[in-house]
């Protein structure tokens, strides 16, 4: 009987939900992260992406990508990637991958969030007919 008394899996003798609201929030603790903020990214080491651009069909362009989605790197940036060259352009900027480098170096040590910020922008003005 959905809502009955066994509805509770407490009283069913399950313990306490599976997952952050049978934990409760905020407590911080060996997982670290206290007051429901996640845990710090950790800094994508620089080594293993030297290592995937030596593997044959391994670019800078998907290192980077692995580094930026995968390692959490905050700094990856996507040069050569056409969506961030078109953002560039919507900007009013030369988009090409070295001046997007060059710009990118002020926007250190956050530029994948700024390679996502400009792929958004592109997104948006694609969906709204003014884009590429």
């Amino acid at each position: 009987v959905v809502g009955g008394p066994a509805a509770d899996p407490r009283e069913r003798g399950g313990g306490p939900p599976p997952g952050p609201r049978g934990r409760g929030r905020g407590g911080g603790g060996a997982e670290g992260g206290g007051g429901g903020r996640p845990p710090p990214a950790p800094a994508a080491p620089a080594a293993p992406l030297r290592v995937r651009r030596a593997l044959p069909g391994i670019g800078r362009w998907t290192a980077d990508y692995v580094a930026m989605r995968a390692l959490r790197d905050r700094d990856a940036f996507l040069a050569t990637d056409l969506g961030v060259r078109r953002g560039l352009e919507l900007l009013g900027v030369d988009g090409s991958p070295r001046s997007a480098l060059e710009r990118s170096e002020r926007w250190r040590p956050f530029r994948a969030y700024a390679t996502v910020h400009l792929w958004t922008l592109l997104g948006a003005a694609t969906a709204s007919g003014g884009g590429a």
